[in-house]
């Protein structure tokens, strides 16, 4: 084969692996940093071993020497070996010529992912070999010298967007997995994002940023807490779930505006968007309402808000939890589509159905209906009925489903006791159309709209897997959802109550009163960020009087006051009247990036059970180590008998 055919068939194969690794983030990324570099190169070389990225030379650049050192991505048929770094890649040739021989054995031998330096002079490649997918698919760079840093061993997965990893592999070697394009981009952002959060708050808005302790003693209520054991014995810390006490502390104190990135931890398991160590933007400010904070929020968040992606507009609307309970059956409704629920029991007041009628004798009776797009001719039999024992096992509610037919009548077992016009209004209520599926829930108010407002998810995921496209990857909806109430019956002991949000909340000025004598019907200033279904944020205004503060505790709460005994007494000591709010920086970032979980944009997460895969966290200690703690271990009875054996 002749040399120069040799030559063309190798870019050309190059050209298409390099577009294998053309994907949005990549693109993004190396465009953000072309953009920055053009402004201050030195930014990415100064105090470096290297003149220029792998990612930022251009036309401009040929005829330049230059030093590059990153990883080897590919290498072929010893001609061509591109290069990687966090930048993005550069095509180097592997001279050929007798003088050179020892550069081309290095190249040519050296493994795959093993790190490089090498210096060259930047060339065009042929017009018909140049790249418009990747920035650097202009040049090439014809290596004078080359230094293997270090060499690679085998690695157990191809640092190859397109090599499929399980999720406990990549954990388990997370430091190859940050390698990949796609972490590198995600943990980019999220240092950018931050960053200008930082400059909103505090160059802008006047907030301090504090540091505040990690060890601290047990919050009554909320979420179960780590617990440290102290070297007195019988004492233990406690790792915070959230800095709460202590930002309202800094208000009493004065600060009048605090900031922190700060690291929360739950003893609870993990889900996608759960971990029990977690990053949050913790905020609270003096003299301010419900309102300013809202506005803080929304200006943080523009502000902020990566150029790459579809801008957001603000004001975000808002929507009361009863609202958003009786529209989407949750209260972090996916606004991107419809399948709202509908109330439909003044029709079916009339309707001979006796089950139907037993529940609308209930005051919290209702029937409600949702509409399922074109579900006949997207969903299967088995897929109904599979939504239908979700509903039974989870909520314990029934459904009923009906079908529009071409001759404009509903199908199903109930549609027998409808008469034409009922079906008619009912038609109309839902705006059904041909081939959609409707499903009826008739059961107490919330238990029906939350086994709908699950439904509906459920089937927007069932439909969009058939190619139908209800919620849009790139959309951004923000929603504002206040009007909680301020305590809800405890799941496990329905007469007594627990804090909807957190025992500081202070109660919705109108019902101040109710607070006395009928808590139940208090609403809350709490207020929840909600972005495409997903809870990014809650905050709320707090209690800032000691008396109203013990008497929520006490009396509605049934908690030991003592407890926080520190908070009660900083509050009789002049509290201002404050708020806050802390936004979930995981899940945010999870959900700008369209990651499936907040495991890709923490460096160094755990896994869904909680565990480090890759440093093998938690671990056993020793007696002799447990000693200074007062601690001893109780093995369960079938470990100790594993031990002895």
């Amino acid at each position: 084969m002749p040399f120069h055919y040799m030559l063309w068939l190798v870019r050309r194969k190059l050209s298409l692996f390099s577009r294998r690794l053309n994907r949005p983030w990549y693109r993004s990324i190396s465009n953000s940093f072309a953009l920055h570099s053009e402004k201050s190169v030195s930014d990415f070389n100064s105090f470096a071993a290297r003149t220029n990225t792998c990612g930022e030379l251009r036309s401009a650049h040929v005829g330049q020497d230059v030093t590059l050192c990153g990883w080897v991505q590919y290498q072929r048929q010893n001609l061509f070996l591109v290069l990687r770094d966090f930048q993005g890649l550069t095509q180097l040739i592997i001279p050929q010529d007798e003088a050179h021989s020892h550069v081309k054995s290095i190249l040519c031998n050296v493994p795959m992912e093993s790190v490089l330096r090498v210096t060259g002079t930047v060339c065009s490649r042929p017009p018909e070999q140049k790249n418009p997918r990747i920035p650097t698919g202009d040049i090439e760079v014809k290596v004078k010298t080359a230094e293997v840093l270090n060499s690679c061993k085998k690695l157990p997965f191809e640092i190859k967007e397109f090599t499929k990893k399980s999720e406990a592999l990549r954990m388990q070697y997370r430091y190859l997995d940050l390698r990949s394009s796609q972490m590198q981009y995600n943990l980019r952002l999220r240092s950018q994002m931050v960053m200008r959060m930082r400059e909103y708050l505090c160059n802008l808005h006047g907030f301090v940023d504090v540091e505040t302790p990690t060890l601290f003693k047990r919050t009554p209520g909320g979420a179960k807490e780590f617990l440290v054991p102290s070297r007195e014995p019988g004492k233990f810390y406690s790792l915070p779930q959230s800095p709460q006490q202590f930002k309202q502390l800094l208000m009493i104190g004065g600060l009048d505006r605090y900031f922190q990135v700060a690291r929360c931890y739950r003893d609870e398991g993990s889900k996608p968007d759960r971990q029990p160590e977690f990053t949050q933007i913790d905020i609270e400010m003096s003299f301010v309402d419900q309102a300013g904070i809202q506005r803080l929020i929304e200006g943080l968040l523009q502000y902020s808000w990566p150029e790459e992606k579809s801008p957001i507009t603000i004001p975000f609307p808002s929507m009361s939890y009863a609202e958003a309970l009786a529209a989407y059956g949750t209260d972090k409704p996916d606004t991107r589509f419809g399948m709202k629920i509908v109330d439909v029991s003044d029709l079916f007041r009339s309707v001979d159905i006796g089950l139907i009628q037993n529940v609308l004798r209930n005051p919290q009776g209702a029937v409600k209906a949702i509409c399922v797009p074109q579900g006949m001719r997207c969903l299967q039999n088995k897929d109904l009925e599979s939504l239908k024992e979700t509903s039974k096992s989870r909520f314990n509610q029934e459904v009923l489903h009906l079908v529009l037919g071409p001759d404009g009548s509903l199908k199903s077992p109930m549609s027998k006791f409808l008469n034409r016009e009922q079906q008619s209004e009912l038609i109309r209520a839902l705006n059904i159309q041909v081939d959609d599926v409707v499903v009826l829930a008739a059961g107490e108010h919330k238990k029906a709209c939350s086994a709908l407002g699950n439904l509906r998810l459920e089937s927007a995921t069932l439909l969009e897997a058939t190619g139908l496209v209800l919620r849009d990857p790139t959309a951004f909806h923000f929603l504002w959802v206040v009007d909680f109430p301020l305590f809800l019956p405890k799941e496990e002991k329905p007469e007594e109550l627990e804090s909807a949000h957190h025992p500081f909340t202070a109660p919705h000025p109108s019902d101040t009163s109710l607070l006395y004598s009928e808590p139940t019907k208090v609403r809350s200033q709490h207020y929840d960020l909600v972005l495409n279904g997903s809870e990014i944020g809650g905050g709320s205004i707090r209690i800032h009087n000691a008396q109203q503060q013990r008497f929520v505790l006490e009396k509605v709460l049934k908690e030991d006051p003592e407890l926080l005994s520190h908070l009660l007494e900083a509050l009789a000591c002049g509290a201002p009247p404050h708020g806050g709010i802390a936004l979930g920086l995981d899940r945010l970032i999870c959900l700008i990036v369209g990651a499936p979980s907040i495991r890709d944009v923490i460096a160094f997460p755990k896994s869904f059970k909680g565990y480090d895969l890759m440093g093998s966290a938690p671990d056993q200690i020793t007696p002799e180590e447990l000693e200074p703690y007062h601690i001893r271990v109780a093995w369960p009875v079938a470990e100790v008998a594993v031990k002895k054996n």
